[in-house]
């Protein structure tokens, strides 16, 4: 067999340092990116919900609008074809913003499934304590509504993070484009694909731990 075929650990060990700091910068991006879903996910919700449909229907047609389209022509869209409108982002700012408008709208209908499981009663005795709209997401139904939801959030999460090679189509140096460079330099590909490959099924499964324990905790009365 030849050589250039085995896993060479003194030169696994050289490239290490790279490899690791790529992945904070993949995580960075990645605790950023989901954030920022959160949040927008709780806006996009609560305007699908909204009784007004001027606030209704441009929230449905962003989600189904961003759901049925890839995430590599919504990161191109908004790196390439916005700079042409006066609005440039860095790569960086670019990737992390089309990741989380990627998944707010999956987040968005996770919040709406879980607002949808709240009791009924529970809405009309917020209006007959004459609560503003605020106070009954805050005080009342966000409460109940977080504990089903928080699965299917832990689950986005790691997608997302499983998602961030897309980034490198946009000059993101994350760990997958780390990983591709030095292998065109090195001209070795078995160490630094391996290796990357590794610190995602490792980071996915603590993520995975966490979420499971949060959900734990959620449970106990």
């Amino acid at each position: 067999m030849n050589n250039d075929t085995l896993f060479d650990w003194q030169f696994a060990w050289q490239i290490l340092p790279d490899l690791l700091h790529a992945s904070l910068t993949t995580i960075g991006i990645t605790l950023v990116a989901f954030a920022l879903a959160l949040v927008l996910g709780l806006v996009l919700a609560m305007m699908r919900r909204s009784p007004l449909r001027l606030l209704a229907w441009p929230a449905t047609a962003v989600i189904e609008f961003i759901r049925s389209t890839p995430l590599l022509i919504q990161l191109y869209f908004l790196f390439y074809v916005l700079p042409d409108y006066g609005l440039t982002m860095s790569a960086l700012t670019a990737g992390m913003v089309g990741l989380a408008l990627h998944y707010a709208c999956y987040v968005a209908e996770v919040y709406r499934a879980g607002l949808d499981s709240v009791p009924r009663g529970q809405w009309e005795a917020a209006k007959a304590m004459s609560l503003g709209p605020w106070n009954v997401y805050r005080s009342i139904v966000l409460p109940q509504a977080i504990r089903p939801i928080v699965p299917a959030l832990g689950n986005y999460l790691i997608a997302m993070f499983k998602d961030t090679p897309v980034l490198s189509a946009i000059t993101v140096v994350e760990l997958m484009l780390q990983a591709k460079n030095i292998g065109s330099q090195s001209f070795r590909y078995i160490e630094p694909i391996t290796l990357t490959g590794i610190f995602f099924l490792l980071i996915s499964l603590v993520v995975a731990l966490l979420v499971r324990r949060l959900e734990a905790q959620l449970r106990m009365p």
